[in-house]
């Protein structure tokens, strides 16, 4: 088990270490790092001298002894120092990993001991601040700690759709609310909404200033030094989507190069590539002989910085992406013109239906540019009023069990829209079918009744070779 690292691990007590109530926060990335950053400096968690707060990392990657560690990127001692401690859920949890473990229902109990001793918190009330709470490690926490309060915080597009599974009423009933930056004004999340959970924004100006605090502690860095060298105008950003197999390693490469050709195309002659931290080498490799042919100059920037953090430097004139958060973090807090690279062909192989991608990519699909269909490089103001109808009617489809109040609704939408270019790809033919909306075919019950005999003669026939 590993202490909090503020003090040594000490037996329960009636209160915590200096008799405050305790608030955890835990954290997975530099940029959820910052979006709790910017909610306490702008006070949505009360006073500081209050409450004990300390920040548990974890390291969520399928090899998280491979993965980047949060405490090593540029910015971090910045943020930590808003905490009392720091904690290790890693290696609290060791040797399981953190996206799989969680205590049995009957276990909480001693687990919240354990914990507690392990963290030094007494008998203190402790408070849970979390990301992705339908998933571990938020979910374990929770589970662990059954009568504290929950805060969700959400640090990207995923806030605007719905919640990707359903949650036990034992935790969904002490989510206190969901805190989200607002990357797409006028857009309201549908995240938790089914559970009467009421969203909350971060301050735009904290958020800003968290990311010129981290930018100022960068302005030495010999990665950022480098890059601002080359006078870039643009940024291409990679996420890694083939670890998400939505592409292949294979597709991703050339996704990358087509956001290349496609700035060259823009007239822009010094491009910075940023990979994903989990990304393999092969991917700026390729780009550079791709970028040797164009004749333009292509620099990596592969330290362990945000990419908030080249914008504050470098002021690019273009950021292209797929449908990464840091896009519209650009156009947002920057005023850096946005475009999009593959976002269209990525949604339509998107499975299943309810990924929690989709609504991302429908978010981006419908408000940037299409680099590569000659659209122009724009800053998306506030939503328009064509986004919210066609992010609800996606929602609906997604999870349209969680959200049956919203089943009019959607249908009048598609009733009115579900051919319309632009349109119709957010949609599959096959789930409008299931749901009987506007859209699916002539004769759903039909079709459900052609899939149970398929499958009702498969079996007959699996029967017959087992015989």
């Amino acid at each position: 088990m590993a202490p909090a690292r503020d003090t040594a691990p000490a037996p329960a007590r009636d209160t915590a270490p200096d008799g405050r109530p305790v608030q955890i926060f835990q954290v997975s990335t530099l940029y959820g790092a910052a979006t709790l950053a910017a909610s306490l400096d702008a006070g949505q968690f009360g006073p500081r001298e209050d409450t004990r707060r300390l920040l548990l990392i974890s390291r969520n990657a399928e090899i998280p002894e491979t993965a980047l560690r949060l405490e090593t990127m540029t910015g971090y001692e910045r943020i930590a120092a808003r905490f009392d401690g720091t904690l290790d859920w890693n290696e609290t949890i060791h040797p399981y990993h953190p996206a799989v473990w969680a205590p049995r229902p009957e276990e909480a109990p001693l687990w919240q001991r354990v914990l507690r001793t392990a963290w030094d918190l007494g008998t203190a009330p402790v408070e849970l601040i979390v990301e992705s709470i339908q998933v571990n490690p938020a979910k374990a926490l929770a589970g662990t700690f059954p009568e504290s309060s929950v805060h969700v915080y959400a640090d990207g597009l995923m806030s605007y759709g719905p919640t990707r599974s359903d949650l036990a009423q034992s935790i969904a009933c002490r989510i206190r609310r969901v805190l989200h930056l607002d990357l797409v004004p006028g857009l309201r999340p549908l995240l938790l909404s089914e559970y009467g959970v009421e969203p909350e924004l971060v301050p735009d100006s904290a958020f800003r200033a968290v990311l010129a605090e981290i930018a100022e502690e960068a302005a030495d860095d010999p990665d950022i030094t480098r890059a601002a060298a080359a006078e870039p105008t643009a940024l291409l950003l990679g996420q890694y989507l083939a670890a998400l197999s939505l592409l292949t390693a294979e597709e991703e490469e050339d996704l990358h190069v087509r956001m290349l050709r496609g700035a060259v195309a823009a007239g822009h002659r010094s491009v910075v590539f940023k990979p994903h931290p989990t990304a393999p080498p092969s991917y700026s490799r390729v780009l550079h002989e791709e970028a040797e042919r164009a004749g333009v100059r292509l620099t990596l920037l592969d330290g362990p910085l945000l990419a908030e953090t080249f914008y504050e430097r470098c002021r690019p004139r273009l950021v292209v992406g797929c449908f990464s958060t840091a896009m519209l973090t650009a156009a947002v807090h920057y005023g850096v013109p946005v475009a999009r690279v593959g976002t269209a062909e990525v949604l339509e192989r998107l499975t299943p239906f309810e990924n929690s991608n989709r609504v991302p990519l429908t978010v981006v699909d419908h408000l940037i540019a299409d680099l590569e269909q000659g659209e122009e490089p724009a800053v998306p103001g506030a939503a328009p009023d064509s986004l919210t109808p066609l992010v609800r009617a996606v929602g609906y489809c997604m999870r349209h069990k969680s959200h049956p109040g919203m089943r009019e609704e959607a249908a009048r939408y598609l009733a009115a829209h579900h051919a319309d270019p632009g349109i119709a790809h957010h949609f599959s033919v096959e789930r409008l079918t299931r749901l009987g909306l506007p859209g699916g075919t002539a004769n759903p019950a039909r079709s459900g009744t052609t899939s149970l005999l398929r499958r009702g003669l498969a079996r007959s026939r699996s029967r017959s070779r087992r015989s």
